[in-house]
């Protein structure tokens, strides 16, 4: 997959609400009740990183996880990130 231009990741921004930019990435921090609660938000996202043979980064904090997403790949920002960034938004839901 290419890499998109910036006002095509701009354009796609607008499609995951709650993701914001972090350079030649997107992020988003997710909470949760508690540490139980945030391992069984980061299998949910195991299970359709698997699916779509695209991983984000995962950063664990007690009630919180940080998603990070990239397409090392392609070097920056492309289609599947924000494919990806909406199928997590839908599993959290």
């Amino acid at each position: 997959m290419d890499k998109l231009d910036p006002e095509s990741v701009q354009e796609h921004l607008l499609t995951v609400g709650e993701w914001t930019l972090n350079g030649e990435s997107i992020q988003r921090t997710f909470a949760h009740e508690d540490f139980v609660g945030s391992m069984a938000f980061v299998e949910k996202v195991a299970a359709i990183a698997e699916a779509s043979s695209h991983h984000p980064d995962i950063l664990i904090r007690w009630n919180k996880v940080t998603l990070t997403m990239t397409t090392h790949d392609a070097g920056g920002l492309t289609g599947l990130d924000f494919e990806l960034a909406r199928a997590i938004d839908a599993a959290a839901a």
